[in-house]
């Protein structure tokens, strides 16, 4: 399935903003944290990829990526 830049963008922008909103709440970060944890996350490079896929997914599932990377 195909989709235009500006639909990646927005589609990769909600799965980071619930990612950070989680972090925030499950991990009691604080805001600068959360953006941190997941703006220089590996996993924040193969989601900034359209190649991988991974912003078709669900956000839960991506965060369980991000949680496996930045440690339980």
């Amino acid at each position: 399935m195909n989709v235009s830049q500006a639909e990646f963008q927005n589609m990769k922008e909600e799965i980071v903003k619930d990612m950070i909103a989680r972090l925030m709440d499950e991990r009691n970060l604080s805001m600068q944290e959360a953006f941190d944890a997941v703006y220089t996350s590996r996993l924040f490079e193969k989601l900034s990829d359209p190649k991988t896929g991974l912003f078709f997914q669900s956000s839960g599932y991506v965060y369980s990526f991000l949680v496996d990377e930045i440690g339980k």
